[in-house]
């Protein structure tokens, strides 16, 4: 590409800010530049922007040395990347979580409590000791843990422990004290309380039982929820994403947002979908879809539930549980109320975003999208679609409904997957491929902070289906792994496609906005089993420079 643009495409090209002059130019030169067209991967040596909107490609580093500019930055011979977006993640709740006990990767019940006391000790103000990421999947036995285990550590005080899927809550004696919880408590629709043999709260309470603690929780006021979201901002950006879909924002997190936005605080874009279990959400849907004008908050998509999760055998599904027979998971709203729902938020011109893990889940969703109206232009998604039997595998591409999934779930789970399932679900379980083959569009997440932010943990994910470790050799169910390409496109353009903004976001071509990283390693040279090592060193959302390894700001 010519290094030196015409002053008519100049112009064209910064049209969107005619009302002021144009600003200096910046030219990024000596990096190994790729971005994705149409998912084509194409090179590039060097990288010119103004006001925020990338002017030119540079194909060689004699075009970058030689095109003008009014302030250069050498890349010192790092990769540069268009910027990562995160389809599905939950900002306030990330940013709660590295300020509250981390439980993830405690190795036991034990372990886990042991790192509640410890911060039970370090922080005697705190009122209620809260926490997530505990998983007793990896736990030796694999029970469910006891309100005892927490009783012996923290008596006087009440603990809330969020599963690591966000979909069980694991408590002590206070706290199901305080939510008036006992043995005569009915389990909620949708939710259950698990008990013991003589029928007593054992301490776990999933899905919507959850709410009968959430409900005896003081309010968060404004101040906090900012900090959380600011918190959890500044850890995505350390992290290469310049984008991020919140799925399931409260008027109070959307009025944090506007807060974040008016003071020029926000180093993320924020895609929000709006929570339909938020009493407030009525207010919103009448006021509209709204975005402003650099695009840095967009709100025009809901979330809504439908089931629970796989881990705490929430996940609703055609036949029983594999380990459990008596079990089929958990619908958390009755089909006719929830597709009232994705009905209502459709008719106000909202994308509908539906939380679906199991079978039975997945297939009640997309027979309610079917009945939607102008589904072409409104993308509505599946949020997560793990489990699907292969017919309705094939109803994606034919609805027009994108499935919203998480790479990291497919090697986090493959230990456990196939004991909930058994070996024959498995066919249409984390198929990513399969989906992309039927002609579906898939966008990338993670989740955060069921799984860690960090986009290059996903793309390992996607592309190896290993762990972290390099388990299972040759990759679980490797049939549905992806080439570095396609992996790095729905981290892009596919969650930009998802976000109504693929005019502007995921690809680094003239006209689109510069969002972009500057990262140590090209992951498409490195050994496919050390992707995930990858280390970020700056990013940049809207020409401005948000994050950088240099400063740790």
């Amino acid at each position: 590409m010519a290094c030196r643009l015409p002053a008519l495409i100049l112009s064209l090209l910064l049209a969107p800010f005619a009302g002021a002059a144009p600003g200096p130019v910046t030219v990024v030169e000596n990096v190994t530049g790729y971005t994705l067209d149409d998912g084509e991967l194409r090179r590039f040596a060097g990288l010119s922007f103004a006001d925020g909107v990338v002017l030119a490609l540079h194909d060689s580093a004699a075009a970058a040395a030689a095109a003008p500019g009014d302030r250069r930055i050498d890349g010192a011979g790092a990769t540069l990347l268009p910027g990562l977006i995160d389809a599905h993640g939950h900002v306030a709740g990330h940013g709660k979580a590295l300020a509250t006990v981390r439980l993830g990767g405690a190795g036991s019940e034990a372990e886990a409590a042991a790192r509640v006391a410890a911060f039970a000790a370090a922080n005697p103000g705190a009122g209620w000791i809260e926490g997530s990421g505990w998983n007793q999947v990896t736990w030796p036995g694999r029970a469910f843990p006891l309100r005892a285990a927490l009783d012996a550590v923290v008596p006087d005080r009440p603990v809330a422990l969020e599963r690591v899927d966000g979909h069980a809550l694991w408590v002590n004696g206070r706290a199901l004290a305080l939510a008036g919880i006992d043995a005569a408590t009915e389990d909620p629709p949708g939710g259950q309380i698990l008990r013991d043999s003589a029928g007593e709260p054992t301490g776990v309470l999933i899905d919507n039982a959850m709410a009968l603690v959430t409900a005896a929780r003081p309010a968060e006021d404004l101040t906090a929820t900012m900090d959380h979201l600011a918190r959890g901002l500044a850890d995505l950006a350390a992290n290469g994403l310049t984008a991020v879909h919140d799925a399931g924002v409260t008027a109070q997190e959307l009025a944090a947002y506007r807060r974040l936005l008016a003071r020029g605080e926000l180093p993320v874009r924020v895609y929000a979908m709006l929570s339909m279990r938020d009493p407030a959400v009525a207010a919103q849907l009448a006021a509209g879809p709204e975005q402003d004008s650099r695009g840095l908050l967009t709100v025009r998509s809901v979330k809504l539930y439908a089931d629970g999760a796989l881990g705490s055998r929430g996940a609703a599904l055609l036949a029983p549980y594999s380990d459990e027979p008596d079990n089929r998971g958990l619908l958390l709203r009755e089909p006719a109320e929830l597709e009232a729902q994705m009905q209502r938020a459709a008719a106000a011109g909202f994308q509908v975003n539906v939380h679906a893990i199991g079978d039975r889940a997945n297939r009640l969703v997309l027979d309610a999208f079917s009945r939607l109206p102008n589904r072409a232009a409104q993308r509505h998604r599946v949020e997560h679609a793990q489990i699907l039997t292969l017919p309705d595998l094939e109803r994606f591409a034919t609805l027009g409904v994108i499935a919203s999934v998480q790479p990291t779930h497919a090697t986090s789970d493959k230990n456990m997957a196939g004991d909930r399932l058994g070996e024959a679900r498995l066919a249409g379980a984390y198929a990513w491929q399969s989906l992309l083959d039927s002609g579906a569009r898939v966008a990338f997440g993670s989740d955060f902070p069921v799984e860690d932010p960090n986009p290059f943990f996903g793309l390992h994910a996607a592309v190896t289906r290993q762990d972290r470790e390099g388990e299972p050799p040759g990759g679980w169910r490797p049939a549905e792994k992806l080439d570095r390409a396609t992996a790095l496109s729905l981290f892009t353009e596919g969650a930009a496609w998802a976000m109504h903004a693929e005019a502007r976001l995921g690809r680094l071509l003239p006209g689109y906005a510069a969002d972009f990283i500057l990262v140590r390693d090209d992951p498409f040279a490195v050994p496919a089993g050390d992707l995930w090592r990858n280390a970020v060193l700056a990013t940049w959302m809207d020409g401005r420079e948000v994050w950088s390894a240099n400063s740790g700001e």
